[in-house]
């Protein structure tokens, strides 16, 4: 509870800094003006995205189970579904616990494969912001955010890289394991077993060649949607800045928050189009709102339809979660 507390006021920190010196007869006057349109394309192109990254997690779980993405992609539905209403992420381990119910897959083993998913998002995202500036001048706050993002995520890659394709990576984690009270060492073994199971895909120059390609047009996806979303708004934003914005929105939702990123994801999109490119702030924070709204409603309903059809329990997924921790 005290973790939700604090993503909330950590939300409401964000909405303040977003709405200070809002005109708000201005962003009223931006939403009812907007061509509300183009959130079909938009949405169309953002749910082809969805698509591509059951394709890429199909490919990353090959060496956990074989699964098409047919079969994924109820899965991933399900998984933004419920990061966009609980808090922290809850999403990855509701994954987890869907592929296990419908495969039989180790949950431990599957937030492996998500881990990668996540850090070849967090270098793709690095990826767009360095392509931007190429033709955008990043400012000191920009600067700092691709440093951060650098920092994360390369070096997690390369030692996850170093674990997978090294022989002595386990037996060194397992000899480490030996310290621990004898009664946790079988559970904390089974969890190191499938962790390293997980990240197999990593052994396999062409899978992770694949893998990263299919992040990257996932990615363009949705950057296209927020190109997309920009024009009902009259926003012709050039595709440096809708690089941009996707990563700088994208890198935000990383801090701790509200279900949904509530506040993060708002401040972001301004400090990019607005602090960066000079905007105007009313009308970048009416399109932040049904961006946001766009990419959070559509998944939302899409994941619930799924959810029920497979007759999951948000019971059993708390057992889920306690089981998962102590490795049981």
């Amino acid at each position: 509870m005290r973790r939700v507390v604090i993503g909330v006021l950590i939300s409401i920190v964000f909405l303040f800094l977003a709405l200070r010196g809002q005109d708000f007869a201005a962003l009223f006057a931006a939403l009812r003006a907007a061509e509300y349109w183009w959130l079909i394309p938009a949405i169309l192109v953002y749910f082809f995205g969805v698509t591509v990254r059951a394709i890429r997690w199909s490919v990353l779980l090959r060496p956990v189970c074989r699964a098409s993405w047919r079969d994924l992609l109820p899965v991933v539905a399900i998984g933004y579904m419920a990061n966009n209403v609980l808090p922290f992420r809850t999403g990855e381990v509701v994954r987890a616990y869907a592929l296990s119910q419908r495969f039989g897959a180790s949950k431990t083993a599957t937030l492996a494969t998500i881990v990668i998913e996540r850090l070849l998002d967090g270098l793709t995202m690095l990826a767009f912001i360095l392509v931007a500036s190429v033709v955008v001048a990043l400012n000191s706050t920009l600067r700092h955010v691709a440093l951060l993002a650098a920092g994360v995520f390369l070096p997690t890659l390369a030692l996850a890289l170093v674990a997978a394709r090294s022989r002595h990576s386990m037996k060194l984690v397992q000899r480490v394991t030996l310290l621990l009270p004898g009664r946790f060492r079988p559970r904390i073994d089974r969890m190191v077993r499938a962790g390293f199971d997980g990240i197999a895909a990593l052994r396999h120059g062409p899978t992770v060649r694949t893998a990263a390609v299919l992040s990257v047009v996932a990615w363009l996806a949705e950057a296209a949607m927020y190109g997309l979303i920009a024009r009902s708004f009259g926003l012709d934003l050039s595709p440096a800045l809708v690089l941009l914005a996707t990563a700088v929105a994208n890198l935000a939702t990383l801090i701790p928050s509200s279900p949904g990123y509530v506040g993060p994801f708002e401040a972001a999109i301004l400090l990019a189009l607005s602090g960066l490119a000079g905007l105007p702030r009313a009308t970048v924070f009416s399109y932040a709102i049904v961006l946001h709204g766009a990419l959070y409603v559509p998944i939302t309903l899409v994941g619930l339809a799924f959810w029920w059809q497979h007759q999951l329990s948000w019971t059993v997924i708390r057992r889920a979660q306690a089981e998962e921790a102590s490795g049981s």
